[in-house]
């Protein structure tokens, strides 16, 4: 379906798959529960540090596996060694007018990041066994570092993908500044989500589950009203979503906000179900969200 005319030359599709769609959801996934790690180690309780391994732990796999699919989307792995060097002169290929190339370089210190934070959660909880990776963790000096400056990539990397959509020429892409926004509440919301989850699901008893649990419902409220406000901005473009993928996204709207939300703010005798359903339901509409904002617009 066409969406209203506009004044503005859009460019050609850039035809992104499924690929692109999980590289966007595995990437806020790592840095939301990186940041979220980052916060409650360098701000929370020490007996909550259990809870910020959680975020470790999520935050390299994903990074990882953001990382592994973006190459094999590219096609020819050596495709993105050249968003980072010069092809002729083996120099640094840094554009710090472009979304794409600070985040390829931003997006490559994070991994740093998260490996380090991740080997030393690994150390602290005793699971190898190399204790100077302990170290890497606050409050020592080389892991308040390695926090700080991981837990600010980590946002960028939640965000980024948004804004590179936003700054792209395509219709709904290009029709709203609010994706970037969208996109790093989606990652706040899906990251709180299952590390609340897998908290729930390792029986961990920490006094910040019940903060990270609260901060969760929160966040979804947020991110309905950002959601909201990206389809008011939209304006006459937003008949591009009366088609199938506008039912999916209220599908979303439904399943993974307003429903979370029911679940979360009730008085329900069976506490664990909601909170294992509401996790569930997040984390599907995080990845549908995605999907409609990626297709959608190739469809256009």
């Amino acid at each position: 379906m066409n969406a209203a005319p506009s004044s503005t030359w859009f460019t050609t599709g850039p035809h992104w798959g499924w690929f692109i769609a999980l590289y966007f959801f595995f990437g806020g996934l790592a840095g939301g529960s990186y940041f979220l790690a980052a916060l409650i180690d360098l701000f929370g309780r020490r007996e909550d540090r259990p809870l910020a391994h959680i975020g470790y732990y999520i935050a390299f796999p994903c990074v990882a596996l953001s990382g592994l699919l973006l190459t094999v989307d590219l096609g020819k792995p050596m495709r993105f060694w050249h968003m980072l060097i010069e092809s002729n002169t083996y120099r640094p290929m840094f554009k710090y007018w472009s979304p794409m190339s600070i985040g390829s370089w931003v997006l490559l210190a994070f991994g740093f990041f998260t490996l380090a934070s991740f080997l030393g959660a690994l150390a602290e909880d005793d699971r190898i066994p190399w204790p100077a990776f302990r170290k890497l963790r606050a409050p020592a000096a080389p892991g308040l570092v390695v926090e700080l400056l991981g837990g600010i990539s980590g946002f960028y990397v939640a965000s980024y993908t948004g804004v590179l959509l936003a700054v792209t020429n395509r219709p709904i892409w290009s029709d709203t500044p609010l994706l970037g926004m969208l996109f790093v509440v989606s990652a706040a919301s899906t990251s709180a989500a299952l590390m609340t989850l897998l908290a729930h699901r390792s029986a961990l008893t920490l006094p910040g589950l019940a903060d990270l649990r609260r901060m969760e419902t929160w966040v979804i409220a947020l991110e309905l009203l950002v959601f909201i406000a990206v389809v008011a901005s939209l304006g006459r473009v937003l008949s591009a979503w009366l088609n199938v993928w506008g039912l999916l996204l209220l599908i979303v709207v439904a399943l993974g906000m307003i429903a979370p939300l029911f679940l979360s703010w009730r008085r329900s005798p069976i506490r664990d179900v909601s909170m294992s359903t509401t996790a569930i339901l997040v984390l599907i509409a995080g990845f549908l969200l995605r999907v409609v904002i990626v297709f959608s617009s190739e469809g256009v």
